[in-house]
């Protein structure tokens, strides 16, 4: 099965053995990917787990009437290995009740004692 995160790998040597808790996501772009491949999945575990505890909501509901159709990733600012923070800015798309759309978004993660975190949307600077 090729990963949803349009990576074009399969899963389990992309996104899977991030959601497996067998290894954390080594960049912003990677999490960030893993993140929406959550969303696909409907691992709302996974995505608490990768989210800021400062920003982290105390539970997640997510809408089973969202089908995720594809991630497109715009742009990144640092965000690599050895960075302590970055942004990714991407369009996620989407059929929700039957009408498609998307959503736009820049999105800032730091690294956490050598994990990558989710923490909010914004804008870059």
């Amino acid at each position: 099965m090729r990963c949803p995160c349009n990576s074009g790998d399969v899963y389990q040597a992309c996104c899977g053995r991030f959601l497996d808790g067998d290894a954390n996501a080594p960049t912003a772009v990677a999490l960030m990917r893993s993140r929406y491949t959550a969303f696909v999945m409907g691992n709302a575990d996974y995505l608490l787990s990768t989210w800021h505890p400062d920003t982290r909501p105390k539970q997640l509901e997510l809408d089973p009437e969202q089908t995720w159709l594809g991630l497109v990733i715009t742009d990144s600012f640092d965000g690599g290995p050895w960075d302590k923070d970055g942004v990714v800015v991407f369009t996620a798309h989407y059929r929700h009740n039957g009408a498609r759309g998307s959503m736009t978004e820049t999105s800032k993660f730091i690294r956490l004692r050598k994990q990558w975190l989710y923490v909010a949307a914004g804008s870059v600077g």
